[in-house]
């Protein structure tokens, strides 16, 4: 419960700090850091409009897609608080839940006949597909080193006491900031700002989402950034007491957010035909995590 909490609390200026990182990198003040929370909110006080050409599909699916990063967030421990649910292989049932989510919204897209918004679903798609063998060969490396699977279970045992170890966390953060990154739709994947159809990804899929729906989506955005910044955090507050982890735990998301902000104010935007090359590139550095950990075991010879 109280890594939902938390999650909870850090999506609510997430958002915000990236957009005002951003404007004070172009020289601007910028919008308060509760602007987005402000937007979803008027958005749940709207009603949706559905096209006709749409079925009950489209309007089940940013429900779906909320509740699919809900649960996936239920399984996240805090140091040594266990998530709400937790059970052996959790990891697989973390990554499979967003997947249900993803694919719901895919379909959605789909649902409404346009051509531009099936060629934002299909370029979706494609890069979570990619993403995805990165995530379970960090997972699964840490599960072998560790002797565990479940989230708790890896975080609780995992310890850094050598200059691998450290590397091996380095090089875990940077995989799920890219990952986090590519999974919401960022720079320099995708950006969030532009308004041409032909270069947009997920933006281009929520073109007819209104009102409530639009702020169900939105705010599943914000909760899966915090999501990954929380997997992040619990590397590092390990067995820590909770006046000091808790703390440590908003500077990493506060980090995280800054970050992103940083990187998507001064990178430019990939070309598509290097989106699948550049997002496959992680499961490479993933690799050298599974290096490393056969290293720390001794297995590599």
């Amino acid at each position: 419960m109280l890594s939902l909490l938390l999650i909870l609390l850090a999506s609510l200026f997430f958002t915000g700090i990236i957009i005002r990182t951003k404007s004070l990198a172009s020289g601007r003040k910028g919008p308060g850091i509760f602007q987005p929370i402000s937007d979803v909110i008027r958005l749940f006080k709207k009603g949706a409009v559905y096209s006709e050409t749409t079925t009950f599909i489209f309007q089940i699916a940013p429900s779906i897609y909320f509740a699919s990063v809900i649960m996936a967030i239920l399984v996240i421990p805090f140091g040594t608080t266990k998530g709400i649910i937790s059970f052996n292989g959790d990891f697989v049932f973390f990554a499979y839940v967003l997947a249900l989510g993803k694919f719901l919204s895919i379909i959605s897209a789909l649902d409404t006949g346009s051509s531009f918004e099936g060629m934002g679903a299909s370029r979706e798609a494609l890069y979570s597909m990619f993403a995805e063998p990165a995530f379970f060969i960090l997972m699964g490396s840490f599960a072998l080193l560790t002797g565990h699977t479940s989230f708790y279970d890896i975080f609780n045992t995992l310890h850094f006491d050598s200059y691998i170890s450290y590397m091996l966390a380095a090089l875990a953060t940077f995989v799920l900031i890219m990952i986090g990154m590519i999974e919401n739709s960022r720079m320099p994947i995708d950006d969030p700002k532009t308004h041409l159809e032909l270069t947009m990804v997920h933006e281009v899929m929520i073109l007819d989402n209104s009102g409530f729906d639009l702020g169900l989506i939105l705010s599943a955005s914000y909760l899966k950034f915090a999501m990954y910044g929380a997997l992040i955090a619990n590397f590092f507050i390990d067995d820590l007491s909770f006046a000091i982890a808790i703390p440590l735990f908003f500077a990493i998301q506060i980090l995280f957010a800054i970050v992103v902000g940083v990187l998507e104010s001064f990178m430019a935007r990939f070309r598509m035909s290097h989106n699948p090359q550049y997002i496959f590139t992680l499961s490479s550095v993933a690799l050298l995590i599974f290096f490393g950990v056969l290293l720390v075991l001794e297995k590599l010879t």
